[in-house]
């Protein structure tokens, strides 16, 4: 799924991110839960001591003196008190989970015929009715079933409100934030040499000799390091080894191929023999350079920006001295960071793959790609193609060719050669950062690009 992050940090991070978020947010809904039943009970203590005493006051105050009692209840307690009539418009209070908690506590207190509302006659407040006559009354009989001695008593709304818990909801925010910035720091540190190795073994996927790592960090993270570097330095120790053996088995075997050719024009009379020994001569003479070409490599570090189409042009003027016929068309290629001996060594060998295997006209060309539906520009990728009419390479078999020591049965592979040609070019393309690609030409021939991206990796 794309919107989920690909990299360890972000993954890490944001499962951390939902996890504090999670506790944040727990905590702040217990804490909720917990501060409802002490608002709830103190809400319902207040008003159950407002309406008996006030009720109280009403029943010993004298009728003449009552009204002057309501209005110093309302002027200094902001506690009105209303006659309940039968025409009422009555609001049903709120139906929250405090609300209903505080109406059970408060009638704990009161008597039970007490009603609430959040609004009587469309005026808003905290509505409760009390009666002036005891509980039981009515119901035995010694009063006439009417409201006339039932009252309503209003407190003012802000009593009653729950005040949402700003100071807390802050206050987790600030513990959340500084837990997302702890997160991220345990993470980075974690992360941190995982992009360092992985860095490491893509230079060293390329054929480069990368920096050993630094060997810090957690336990874990230092045994991974010191592995890497061991494994680096048996790499590098291994190629070196190798290049040293194949360098000398090149020099002792060029000694006795040049003893070879001078006993050939010196011992040989017949010139059509001579000839053939020494163009076996020359073509075990270009074995062995091609055996230490491949074993030399590149794994220097890359160049300043170079000129594609001067390297290519170049290139073409050798194959043309050689004998192929090549024509080029640039591409106005812009300057790309390269190593220039490396990519010429490419296109030689590209070029001459073609003369020996397709013979006729070969194309060169140059070109910038952007991608499908994407104007070519400067940070474009760069190809270099090579394009010839001989017999192709069947479906299927581009990949194995590019192996070293490798050879089709074919048509194509009725020349001489080691099999190094194609497998030097495309360890050159992925030490760029680039490709080799192999394609059928449309109407017979193949197709040999080498993608080169604007910046070398």
């Amino acid at each position: 799924m794309s919107f989920i992050p690909r990299t360890l940090l972000a993954r890490t991070f944001l499962l951390i991110s939902l996890l504090l978020s999670f506790v944040v947010a727990s905590w702040l809904v217990l804490f909720a839960l917990a501060e409802r039943e002490p608002r709830a009970r103190q809400l319902a203590q207040l008003t159950a001591s407002v309406v008996n005493l006030t009720r109280a006051a009403v029943i010993a105050a004298e009728p003449a003196r009552r009204r002057d009692l309501l209005r110093e209840l309302d002027e200094r307690e902001g506690v009105r008190v209303f006659p309940a009539e039968n025409g009422d418009r009555i609001a049903a209070p709120p139906d929250s989970p405090f609300q209903k908690r505080f109406r059970v506590l408060a009638l704990e207190q009161l008597d039970p015929r007490t009603r609430f509302a959040s609004a009587v006659n469309d005026q808003p407040g905290l509505w409760v009715s009390f009666h002036l006559e005891p509980p039981g009354m009515a119901e035995r009989g010694e009063v006439a079933e009417n409201i006339e001695d039932e009252f309503w008593l209003m407190l003012p709304v802000s009593r009653a409100e729950q005040h949402f818990p700003w100071p807390w909801l802050v206050w987790g925010g600030l513990i959340l934030a500084a837990g997302l910035l702890v997160a991220w720091l345990i993470v980075s540190r974690i992360s941190a040499p995982l992009r360092a190795l992985a860095a490491a073994a893509g230079e060293l996927g390329r054929g480069r000799r990368p920096e050993p790592l630094r060997e810090e960090g957690s336990r874990e993270m230092q045994q991974l390091a010191q592995a890497f570097n061991r494994m680096s330095d048996d790499l590098r120790r291994l190629d070196d080894e190798r290049a040293e053996t194949l360098a000398g088995i090149s020099h002792d075997l060029r000694t006795p191929l040049a003893r070879l050719r001078l006993e050939a024009e010196m011992s040989i009379a017949d010139s059509e023999a001579r000839a053939a020994v020494e163009a076996d001569i020359e073509q075990m003479n270009a074995v062995i350079a091609q055996f230490l070409e491949f074993a030399r490599g590149e794994s220097g570090p890359i160049d300043a920006a170079a000129d594609i189409d001067a390297l290519a042009a170049e290139s073409v003027a050798r194959a043309q001295r050689s004998g192929a016929d090549v024509r080029f068309t640039p591409g106005g290629l812009p300057p790309t960071p390269l190593r220039p001996l490396a990519l010429a060594r490419a296109l030689d060998n590209l070029l001459e793959n073609a003369r020996k295997y397709a013979g006729g006209e070969i194309e060169l060309l140059t070109r910038l790609d952007a991608g499908a539906g994407r104007k070519p520009g400067r940070g474009s990728d760069r190809l270099i193609e090579v394009l010839d009419r001989g017999p192709g390479i069947p479906e299927g078999e581009s990949e194995r060719l590019k192996q070293p020591f490798t050879r089709l049965e074919n048509a194509r592979s009725d020349a001489s050669g080691s099999g190094l040609g194609l497998a030097i070019v495309d360890r050159i393309a992925r030490q760029h950062g680039g490709r080799l690609d192999l394609l059928p030409r449309p109407g017979g021939g193949l197709i040999a690009r080498l993608r080169l991206p604007a910046r070398a990796d």
